[in-house]
């Protein structure tokens, strides 16, 4: 299965965050961009796993589409 992921810079913690939309919004983070992928990874298989072992349907697919909007000040 194949997920959208959105991965963002937390300048703050100084750490990577990743949200799962199709998932419902599940969220993990990784000091590097690569372990935050790697934690994403581990934190889709665990939700469906679970989802599985419950016998709870997985979620359909969303169509989902990111933009950029610019605004002027």
């Amino acid at each position: 299965m194949e997920f959208k992921v959105i991965l963002e810079y937390d300048p703050e913690e100084k750490c990577w965050v990743t949200y799962v939309p199709g998932l419902d919004n599940i969220s993990t983070w990784g000091k590097s961009r690569e372990e935050a992928l790697r934690n994403t990874e581990e934190a889709i298989t665990g939700y469906l796993e679970a989802l599985k072992k419950d016998g709870l349907p997985f979620p359909a697919q969303k169509s989902i589409e990111t933009v950029n909007i610019v605004v002027a000040l």
